[in-house]
Formats: C-alpha cells, structure tokens, sequence
C-alpha cells in the first residue's frame, strides 16, 4: 500500500455548539477527563512548536504537567534551542493529538516563565534520576559523544547526592492562550471543528469549515 492510500475513517464522536461547553477550559478539562478514562497512551503530550526572533520555526514533543484559567505548563531547560526562541519571542502553539478519541486540541498564546516557587515545587516532585540530569544535560548543545554524558551524570549524582535543588537553568513555562481550537473527527473529512478566541477579556466561539 502506498503511502497515498493510508486513511482512517473517523466516525467515533461529534462535536456540536448545544454540547461543548461555552468555555474552552471547561471544554478542556472535559475532553481531557475524558482521554484519561480512555486510558489514552500519555495523553499529556504535547507538540510545542516555536520560532526565533527572524520567524524560523521548529515542533517537539514536551509534556503537559500542568493547567488552570491561567494556562498550559511545561518544564525544560531554559538554555535549550526552545528557550533561546521563546526568549526571542515569547509566543507558541501547543497541539494534543489523541488518535484513539479521534480528536486534536490545538493552542496558541503567549509564553512566560512560572514562578520560581512553581518550578520548585515541580522540581522537588520530579525521579532522582530526572533531577540530576536537568544538571548534567546542556539540552540542545553539541557533546563529544555519549559517553561525556554518562561521565557527567556520575559527576553530577556524586556533587548532588540524593537531593538536588533546581538548576537556575531549568524551569517551567506557562502558555496563556489567545485561541483553543477542538477538533474531533468526522466521517468524509467532514471534521468538527470549535475555535475559541478571546477578544476584549471574554471568549468568543466558532464554527471552522473542515
């Protein structure tokens, strides 16, 4: 089978106006119960995608730890090829993709850093061996090879012990949105589409074409 002629017909749910919820974080907090009583495989992952202060862009995978009326959490190393862009421009899109509830959440907004106490606690909360590696990783920075890696994080586990603080390099961002866009599949491509646009403090809902 070519490539061309993989398709899925989408037909497990709909999304109308008479049941979405007039608030996209009710919305969300909705779909997002939902995913984690589908057992949705880490449902909290999450496309980030950035761009640098001339407009290139670039996507990874980050992971939602995170989210309130306020925004959307993730943590990374602020060094990192995605904290130099957001340094440079302070905006990004988020996109969810849960496949087996055939359905997309996407976000876009502007980006700040969380608190330090915020990103304490979090820190504290994360595997031993999560914390000493925020140490030992000069995310996106060119290494020798592998093993510099391996040989930094002996280096950094004897330094730390068993209780690292915070890198002041690492930390989380938070994402206040200006648009959240649901999506839910559609038999014939037909798909559902709701866009919430906040426009003078108050949310504003949409129908898109497919």
């Amino acid at each position: 089978m070519s490539i061309a002629d993989l398709r899925v017909e989408y037909k497990r749910g709909e999304l109308d106006e008479d049941h979405a919820a007039a608030d996209p974080f009710d919305q969300f907090s909705r779909w997002w119960e939902e995913a984690n009583a589908a057992q949705v495989r880490e449902a909290n992952a999450m496309t980030l995608a950035t761009a640098d202060a001339g407009g290139a862009p670039s996507a990874r995978t980050v992971l939602l730890k995170g989210f309130d009326r306020d925004g959307f959490v993730f943590y990374t190393n602020y060094q990192s090829r995605k904290g130099a862009q957001l340094a440079a421009n302070p905006r990004a899109a988020l996109l969810f993709f849960w496949p087996e509830l055939e359905r997309q959440i996407r976000i876009d907004g502007d980006v700040a850093r969380v608190s330090d106490q915020e990103s304490d606690e979090y820190f504290r909360s994360r595997p031993l061996g999560s914390r000493i590696g925020a140490w030992a990783s000069p995310q996106s920075q060119e290494i020798t090879g592998k093993a510099w890696l391996i040989a930094r994080v002996a280096e950094m586990a004897l330094r730390h012990a068993t209780a690292p603080n915070r890198p002041p390099h690492w930390g989380g961002y938070r994402v206040a949105p200006r648009a959240i866009e649901f999506w839910q599949g559609r038999p014939s491509r037909l798909h559902d589409r709701l866009l919430y646009t906040k426009t003078s403090g108050a949310w504003v809902r949409v129908r898109l074409a497919p």
